[in-house]
């Protein structure tokens, strides 16, 4: 028997490569001369860098930075093992877990680390660079990032604004002839992990701001100054980023990648999923296991365990997903080769609880679909 594990992180509680150990760990109980691979991976947000530097024999690069909220911290990036790419995750600089609950402030975050770390890559002489957009605590449009590269954004009477959710209503103009040159000559890759636009019922505010604190006064007042932030940047390239799919990813920094970096989106799975080898490894597999902390009627737009389920589908491979949540719409994902979804939670418990428990969950549960697994080898 080969068993594929290949989740996702479980935001804000486990890592995919200890989700990973905690899956084999309780297979391992059940099934112990199986054969297992562990494949951690992502899909642009937390963990893309980690699964991006295992699988090309890389390392990490670490630096301080500014920020969501304004404060230094600790923050990196990965070189590739032949030291040519760099893998940045915009989680690491303007990511939601640097915020705790009680202080996030889309309308105050700003993407201005995730610049930071882009400039210190150049400085290094990178020129291709892949982007991880997913897990941020922004809804700025991007505009922090842009301007920690050199552009400067303007209000209606010339004056420079600071790039964050509140002023994207009063931006009028972006001049960018300061925008750090070195820009034109990189290759950038948008790893993205949804297809959400920028605005709209389905936009940046709408969908992911109260995710990162928003109020629904916070949602409005951020509609708006993302309507505000595309009417600019068509007046500034000719063309309407309201509707580009994954616009909306991470706050609106899908637009701003392509508009200041001149980088091309793709699924960050995709991206993820090759440096893996996860086709390869899918020969002969009797099964493969995949998941993230929540699965939903989201996850099949661009997530990490519909990419898995897609290679698992050309090779006939079962797919099992576990998340921490089922939510609204899960069963759609069944339509996207993923055959089951469990839910590792085992009872009610405060968040803070389910946070620190994931690892423990994750082992029984893996375990219970284990000896169900065996339960049926038995009776068949």
């Amino acid at each position: 028997m080969k068993i594929v594990i290949a989740p996702d992180s479980f935001k804000e509680s486990l890592s995919a490569e200890k989700c990973a150990q905690a899956i084999k760990a309780g297979f391992a109980d059940v099934f112990p001369d199986a054969e297992y691979v562990c494949l951690p991976i992502a899909d642009g947000g937390e963990g893309t860098v980690d699964a991006m530097v295992a699988a090309t024999g890389g390392r990490i690069v670490h630096l301080n930075v500014t920020g969501p909220m304004g404060d230094t911290v600790q923050a990196f990036y990965g070189l590739t093992g032949n030291g040519k790419t760099a893998i940045i995750e915009m989680a690491a600089a303007s990511g939601l877990m640097l915020v705790a609950p009680e202080a996030r402030n889309p309308m105050m975050a700003s993407s201005y680390g995730t610049g930071e770390l882009i400039r210190h890559a150049l400085d290094a002489g990178i020129r291709h660079i892949i982007l991880g957009i997913g897990g941020s605590a922004t809804v700025d449009g991007g505009t922090g990032m842009a301007e920690a590269l050199g552009a400067r954004l303007l209000d209606a009477q010339g004056n420079s604004l600071t790039g964050n959710g509140e002023t994207l209503t009063r931006l009028a103009r972006i001049d960018m002839t300061s925008l750090d040159p070195r820009l034109n000559e990189c290759e950038i890759e948008v790893a993205c992990d949804v297809d959400n636009p920028l605005t709209g019922p389905r936009g940046a505010a709408a969908v992911f701001g109260p995710q990162k604190g928003a109020t629904p006064e916070m949602v409005a007042a951020l509609e708006l100054g993302l309507v505000n932030y595309a009417r600019v940047l068509e007046a500034l390239t000719g063309k309407d980023f309201s509707v580009l799919p994954g616009g909306g990813a991470a706050g609106g920094m899908g637009v701003a990648a392509g508009v200041f970096l001149n980088a091309t989106l793709k699924p960050g799975i995709e991206i993820v999923l090759k440096a893996v080898k996860l086709d390869q490894a899918m020969a002969q597999a009797t099964f493969v296991i995949t998941g993230e902390g929540r699965i939903d009627s989201q996850t099949a737009g661009g997530k990490a365990p519909v990419g898995v389920a897609n290679i698992a589908r050309q090779h006939n491979v079962p797919v099992i997903g576990i998340a921490g949540v089922l939510g609204d719409g899960v069963e759609v994902v069944h339509q996207h080769g993923i055959d089951v979804v469990f839910s590792i939670l085992p009872r009610l418990a405060p968040l803070a609880d389910v946070l620190a428990d994931g690892e423990a969950n994750v082992y029984y549960c893996a375990r219970n679909i284990a000896s169900t697994l065996k339960l049926g080898q038995r009776v068949g």
